[in-house]
């Protein structure tokens, strides 16, 4: 049997076994909260008060902290759990804890639930998790079903993980009147300021079960006795003993003795999640009458498409979109997002929900400074400050306003947005969205040294390249490139929509690309940087990170590169980084400190920024490609990033969303190389989405026409896509035929050149599009 299966009437993949790929999970969002639900059934979930916080926890006191790259799971992992206990077998469902074989096992990701059918001694369960419409609540139902021709007597244990909640005040007991474990805590707090601030908290963790239980246990320690979570001592005895928690580690076990007749099917619900209130927990009861799983985490689709690679658009038609829809609706779950991520998200947005595109390149020029520089994290509520890396300063976050406007352009041709008037952070001064975008190009070029090359602070795109440039000289050659190619993206807003004579700064392109190449080139390819010491590294005289991916990307967006010198380089990229799981950020990864380099060095080789699969670089990189015209090296790349049947017990994830890295280090550590992250939050899928949509399908907006310049791989001999662009469907038959060059014909009739025109909504046009064999 296969690892999985895709469905092919719609989004759902489907695991078969619990251990073949033992962190396969299936993620949910809407407004408020988030949960990756594990295979087995461990889960992270995370919701917003409004700043992020967890109703489910492990048995420590943890860090505020979320998933973690390669998240471990372990025995008090927070998790769902449904122990099962007949007269002859003790197992448990989905898998964990007890990890007792299973007759039968079907996990299933979709983008509004997750589910298992699991069969065992006789007996069938359809288990269903999805979450309540815009409220931070987990809905929960299990059938079990006798599929014998006797009758089976057994006990079912609901265990919800609560977890150690606080130091300061915890309890938890059973409440008849909701039918409720209601587990109470106060967040922990010092400061007099802290008490008020925190009256808002939803403090109380909560199970309610629709049917009432007949026995329960709140007090983990008891229930789990000398046994422990895999064959705990509540379950091994007749019945759970009521017992509450007094400060002691809470735990939401319910029991329920149960008799089913020959070929009987009975039904359970349970709602899980944080309320501030009992009274709230009444209210929320009448979530068990809801039929429909929450229709959050839905997006329309935009684009779908029909090729020779079926996987490869079940993957792009169903889950890229989903996920970019997630980053755009949900903002990574967080109230300070960093700047360069809330743009490139919203880039992304611009194909599935414009307007969230708008608001959000509108958000942050109000929170740009009246000197032209972006803050490092874009706040998104009132008491919202800067957290954690938004504290330190990084050079980059300029360049994105020109990718995502343009982008945004592209799509909507809505260019009141240019004229719209915005305030500064520091200033009540209005100004255009247009003169914002000019005094941010001014800002990069001004944050240049004597030389014209980009100075690095204590990071660029890459964060924990935090030492190149921390004593005010070193610069970066990527941030060169970058700031380059910002300017040729806002040069093609002034052509295409600004329409008003071109600033003198654009002269700037050419004098950066010249400086990039003076100080940057070295032998055979572009070096990161050069060090607040003036020593260039990323070349072939550093025994570690001899050479960096995204220097090379950008060097020819940026114009630094012309094709045929690029195409060089990219011969030799594959021999330097090319893995069989992707393109590698850099090679060989470093294995200690280099000082004036910074922390990314002291990463575990292969791990993150340090010489993994970065897909947020290689996205850049496929992009570059698709722009040089190299159509099948481009699609190598994009197809090798996407996971795949083939390797996935290597990667270790179903093809449900891109990872935000694959390990790398391949000739280092060859083991453990391709193994994800697990990571879904990343900046690649928005330009993966544009790449598919506007360079693999070649159906790229421009000032309201639609441009048909398809680069389909040299072995594609057809592809049929379904487009919505400017309120219009359009339907896109790609096919190879004798032809000399590409023939475009709308509704049978063949047009002059490339680009359908005079676009008129709710139209529906039959586009052929013939490409020379």
């Amino acid at each position: 049997m296969k690892l999985f299966s895709l469905s092919q009437m719609d989004e759902r993949i489907t695991l078969h076994s619990p251990t073949t790929l033992p962190k396969a999970s299936g993620f949910l969002w809407n407004s408020q909260m988030m949960i990756n639900m594990n295979c087995r059934g461990y889960a992270v979930a995370q919701f917003m008060q409004p700043e992020p916080a967890k109703y489910s926890h492990g048995p420590a006191i943890e860090a505020t902290t979320f998933m973690q790259p390669e998240h471990p799971y372990y025995a008090h992992h927070p998790g769902r759990f449904f122990y099962i206990k007949t007269d002859k077998h003790c197992f448990s469902l989905p898998y964990e804890p007890m990890r007792a074989p299973l007759d039968s096992f079907a996990f299933t990701a979709g983008h509004n639930e997750v589910t298992w059918q699991i069969q065992q001694s006789g007996l069938l369960f359809d288990l269903v998790l999805s979450l309540v419409d815009d409220d931070c609540i987990e809905h929960w139902q299990l059938n079990v079903k006798n599929t014998t021709s006797t009758n089976i007597e057994l006990s079912l244990y609901p265990y919800f993980s609560v977890g150690y909640k606080s130091w300061m005040n915890q309890s938890a007991d059973f409440e008849e009147a909701t039918s409720s474990i209601v587990a109470r805590a106060i967040t922990p707090y010092q400061k007099v300021d802290d008490y008020f601030k925190n009256q808002a908290l939803k403090d109380i963790t909560f199970l309610s079960a629709e049917t009432a239980p007949d026995f329960w246990s709140c007090n983990q320690a008891s229930f789990e006795g000398e046994g422990g979570l895999h064959n705990p001592d509540g379950v091994n005895q007749p019945n759970l003993t009521n017992d509450k928690s007094a400060y002691q580690t809470p735990a939401a076990v319910m029991q329920y003795q149960i008799s089913l007749q020959a070929n009987e099917q009975k039904s359970f619900k349970f709602l899980f999640g944080a309320v501030k209130s009992d009274e709230e927990i009444a209210q929320k009861r009448q979530h068990f009458e809801a039929s429909k799983p929450d229709k959050n985490g839905q997006c329309q689709q935009r684009l779908t498409m029909h090729s020779q690679h079926s996987a490869f658009d079940h993957f792009i038609n169903y889950w890229l979109p989903h996920q970019v829809s997630y980053h755009g609706e949900s903002n990574r779950l967080t109230t300070d997002p960093q700047t360069r991520n809330y743009l490139q998200d919203a880039l992304g947005c611009s194909y599935l929900d414009s307007l969230k595109t708008r608001q959000a390149i509108i958000t942050a020029l109000s929170q740009q400074h009246i000197s032209g520089a972006m803050p490092d994290g874009i706040l998104l509520h009132k008491d919202a400050t800067l957290k954690y890396i938004n504290q330190v300063p990084h050079t980059d976050h300029c360049v994105w306003l020109p990718l995502t406007l343009a982008a945004y352009l592209d799509e909507t041709n809505d260019v009141s947005i240019l004229s719209h008037q915005i305030p500064y952070q520091d200033s009540d001064e209005l100004d255009s969205v247009k003169d914002h975008l000019d005094k941010a190009m001014c800002h990069l070029l001004d944050a240049t040294d004597e030389r014209g090359l980009s100075l690095i602070a204590q990071g660029d795109w890459c964060d924990p390249m935090n030492m190149v440039g921390y004593k005010g000289k070193g610069v970066s050659a990527w941030l060169t490139f970058a700031t380059a190619y910002a300017l040729k993206t806002w040069q093609y807003c002034y052509e295409h929509y600004v329409l008003t004579p071109l600033p003198t700064f654009f002269k700037e392109i050419a004098y950066l690309n010249a400086a990039a190449n003076n100080y940057f080139w070295h032998n055979q390819w572009f070096g990161r940087g050069i060090t607040d010491e003036g020593r260039l590294f990323g070349t072939d005289k550093d025994a570690q990170g001899s050479m960096f991916l995204n220097p090379q990307s950008w060097a020819f967006l940026s114009g630094a590169l012309d094709k045929s010198k690029f195409a060089q380089i990219t011969d030799l990229i594959d021999q330097h980084l090319n893995t069989p799981f992707g393109v590698q950020m850099l090679a060989p990864a470093y294995t200690e400190m280099v000082e004036d380099v910074g922390r990314v060095t002291q990463k575990f080789p292969g791990v993150a920024e340090n010489g993994s699969v970065y897909n947020h670089a290689t996205a850049f990189y496929i992009y570059s490609l698709y722009q040089a015209g190299l159509a099948d090296k481009a699609y190598a790349a994009l197809n090798t990033m996407i996971p795949n049947l083939e390797d996935a017990s290597i990667r270790g994830q179903l093809p449900n969303f891109i990872p935000n890295y694959y390990r790398g280090d391949y000739a280092g550590n060859p083991d453990t190389a391709g193994v994800s992250s697990q990571l879904f939050n990343t900046g690649t899928v928005a330009w993966v989405y544009r790449i598919v949509i506007e360079e693999l399908c070649g159906l790229k907006g421009q000032k309201g026409d639609l441009l048909i310049q398809p680069k389909l791989p040299s072995h594609w001999q057809f592809l049929q896509v379904k487009r919505y662009f400017q309120g219009a469907h359009f339907e896109v038959n790609y096919q190879r035929k004798a032809v000399q060059e590409i023939e475009v014909f709308v509704d049978s009739q063949s047009i002059n050149g490339n680009i359908i025109t005079t676009i008129s909504p709710q139209n529906t046009y039959k586009v052929d599009v013939w490409l020379p064999k």
